[in-house]
């Protein structure tokens, strides 16, 4: 690999920094590096002479490094989905279920995906699109999670949903998560929901503070096709791609969620998900006769 692109969180001076010292770095084992367009120019760099949009990436490079935190590795996954280029997510973050290379072995893991040996995991993304009567006004793709949600005004919202044709609920609540393994760990998982593991395909169902208690989380084969109608709000609620809102939505409006495509990301060779789950989560205790 000699192709690398950056992308970073905006507007944090440490992340800047970091990409100046990986960016000379890179630059000196020979390698083309792109810097996302859309990133200020750094203080420490002055400027890049290669610039890109994040969405032309894709086609150039052969790998992906995000500086950042869960969030910025979303961010600039979007524009991955459907694509084989592995992305490394850098933690600069708080848990960093994503991003979980430390950034203290950045150079290290990198010189080694340089020399080719990279572990990488497919994760499936979900994709959205929002129907009115037979007019498909939106649609987009998540890698973490489609939330439907009463949005600004602070009333219950009420919503069918139904799986393969099949009706399966009528709920009021604040609203509804569908979340990816990924995204198990993230909003889904703070509402209650499964942790679901990333060698799964599976889609959690994750009710957001229902009216009625007897509401409860389900998993769904990540092949079905799921329903939601919107039956009654206030005010227009909304519907949520991985936190960013696709748009609004009124009375009767339809929102369709499939299976979409995937993504790679970079994972630490001697990575271990349950040890991951221990460590991010705090989970206490140790095996039988270990200290």
């Amino acid at each position: 690999m000699n192709r690398i692109g950056i992308t970073v969180k905006p507007n944090d001076s440490r992340a800047c920094a970091l990409m100046c010292d990986l960016h000379r770095w890179l630059t000196e084992k020979q390698c083309t590096v792109y810097v996302d367009q859309m990133l200020p120019d750094c203080v420490d760099c002055k400027s890049f002479h290669n610039r890109l949009p994040l969405v032309d990436m894709q086609d150039q490079v052969e790998l992906m490094i995000v500086l950042g935190g869960d969030g910025t590795l979303l961010h600039a996954a979007r524009h991955f989905i459907g694509s084989h280029t592995p992305i490394l997510g850098i933690n600069l973050g708080r848990l960093g279920f994503l991003t979980d290379t430390p950034i203290g072995s950045m150079f290290d893991v990198v010189e080694d995906i340089l020399a080719g040996n990279l572990k990488t995991k497919r994760h499936f993304s979900l994709h959205a699109e929002v129907w009115r009567d037979d007019i498909k006004l939106a649609e987009g793709t998540a890698m973490n999670d489609v939330v439907l949600e009463r949005s600004a005004h602070p009333r219950l919202i009420c919503f069918e949903m139904a799986v393969r044709d099949q009706f399966v609920f009528r709920m009021r609540a604040d609203g509804l998560i569908l979340a990816t393994p990924a995204g198990s760990t993230a909003y889904a998982l703070s509402a209650g929901g499964p942790i679901v593991h990333p060698a799964l395909e599976a889609i959690s169902v994750v009710p957001i503070c229902p009216h009625t208690l007897s509401n409860r989380p389900i998993v769904l084969p990540a092949d079905d096709v799921i329903q939601l109608r919107l039956v009654e709000s206030p005010l227009a609620a909304a519907v949520n791609l991985d936190g960013v809102e696709l748009m609004q939505l009124l009375e009767g409006d339809r929102l369709v969620i499939r299976k979409g495509e995937s993504i790679s990301l970079v994972y630490l060779p001697d990575r271990h998900y349950f040890e991951v789950l221990r460590s991010k989560l705090n989970w206490a205790g140790q095996p039988e006769g270990r200290e």
